[in-house]
């Protein structure tokens, strides 16, 4: 522990004083002596610190999204090189290079807060064994031994003894029901925001390795935690679910609003933004217009959810833009009706005509050719025509048939309908 706390000994001193401000503010409501005020300065310190470290979170969601992206480059290169390690890290790192991309920066808040927590753990620890450190002085750690959560003192552990326990002026049972309780809601929060991440903010499409270490995560932390919380202080286990209640509300809110492409958390994000954009005629929030931008962006590359909403969006009469923007589609634009409820104004769909039967065929035809032959003027030739060619100049006409049921019949006999070409006179 000596040594822990020479390498964290440049944080304890700000640590030690950020919690007797915020011990000071909240004294003057709950008594300096309480666990109110003790126990509430911690959680306002890991507010404080989260707080801080969200400029690291938002990077670290764009670092895992990254390596899932590039999982199944990752295992081409691992199948390629299987036999060559080196070549394979080489390209390994080539591949990190050209997308940008860091596979430590999803520990970045984990390491962040790492100091913090050992700080925290130092103070307490000095607390219970009646040592001044940071700024806590003499008066201050008088003030904070006698401070207990739920019967609890806020430098006791789990396995503590008896008389450790007495001198903090409380019982072992008090102590190990209050600390059970606090690793069980602690490992709990971790398994539940483990598993939110693995069900619903993870791409389905994709399957990696990747996948199988994040399942395995969700059951070993849980298990860490409840391992090591029995060593932990009271005050350092109501920091640790204070972060995991953060983590998981921080978590919640991301997978809400901001989810992963390919995931089910997307598929009702863009669920309930179709239904939104197509009420309001347009995209009015700034991460809206930013999702959109980025589904356009990709073009034939979308997804099945990017592709759907799209569509949704089509037969609303409304076209996502480039810029992030939505407005009236030119080849459906919505038109007001006299009661006030939008109509579509797109031309209907021509219909394709049924088809007929052979024998409903031939009757229609029958039909129109008899129809024809009554509507027709009469084509006679008259008298009164007189002609200045001699008549053996003139060509045979062939007869014409009056009614439909000659051509009919003529057909049926196997020969062409209409005027028939006269034949040649053969050549001797």
């Amino acid at each position: 522990m000596d040594t822990i706390a020479s390498l964290f000994s440049f944080i304890t001193t700000p640590v030690s004083w950020v919690i007797v401000q915020f011990h000071t503010v909240y004294g003057k409501i709950f008594g300096p002596d309480t666990g109110w005020a003790w126990g509430l300065s911690i959680v306002s310190l890991v507010i404080l610190i989260r707080i801080c470290l969200i400029p690291l979170f938002v990077k670290q969601i764009k670092s895992t999204r990254a390596m899932q992206t590039l999982q199944p480059e990752m295992k081409k290169i691992q199948e390629r090189y299987k036999n060559d390690k080196q070549r394979q890290s080489e390209e390994m790192m080539k591949l990190y290079k050209e997308t940008g991309t860091n596979p430590l920066s999803s520990c970045l808040p984990i390491l962040a807060q790492s100091p913090f927590f050992f700080a925290l753990y130092h103070v307490l620890n000095g607390i219970a064994t009646g040592d001044t450190i940071g700024v806590i002085n003499e008066s201050l750690l008088a003030s904070a031994r006698k401070a207990h959560i739920f019967g609890a003192p806020l430098a006791a552990k789990f396995k503590d003894g008896s008389a450790t326990v007495q001198a903090l002026g409380a019982t072992v049972t008090d102590v190990r029901v209050v600390t059970a309780i606090m690793i069980i809601m602690m490992s709990a929060s971790q398994f539940y925001t483990q598993r939110q991440l693995m069900t619903k903010n993870v791409d389905t499409t994709v399957k990696t390795p990747f996948m199988q270490q994040q399942k395995m995560l969700m059951y070993v932390f849980p298990v860490m935690f409840a391992v090591f919380g029995i060593n932990f202080p009271v005050g350092v286990l109501v920091y640790w679910l204070t972060t995991n209640v953060w983590t998981m509300g921080q978590q919640m809110y991301v997978i809400h609003n901001n989810p992963t492409p390919g995931s089910k958390a997307q598929a009702a994000y863009l669920e309930r933004l179709t239904k939104h954009v197509t009420n309001h005629g347009k995209a009015r929030k700034r991460s809206e217009r930013t999702i959109i931008k980025a589904i356009v962006a990709k073009g034939r590359d979308r997804n099945e959810f990017e592709r759907k909403f799209i569509n949704g969006l089509n037969k609303a009469g409304l076209a996502a833009q480039a810029d992030g923007s939505v407005i009236q589609s030119e080849s459906q634009a919505a038109v007001q009706t006299e009661d006030g409820s939008t109509a579509s104004a797109a031309a209907p769909k021509r219909q394709q005509p049924k088809r007929q039967s052979k024998s409903q065929r031939q009757s229609g035809a029958a039909a129109a050719g008899s129809k024809a032959a009554d509507d027709a003027p009469s084509s006679e030739p008259t008298s009164l025509t007189k002609s200045d060619e001699p008549e053996d100049a003139k060509p045979a006409a062939p007869a014409k048939k009056q009614s439909g049921g000659g051509t009919r019949s003529k057909a049926q006999s196997g020969q062409r309908k209409g005027p028939q070409r006269p034949k040649s006179p053969s050549k001797k």
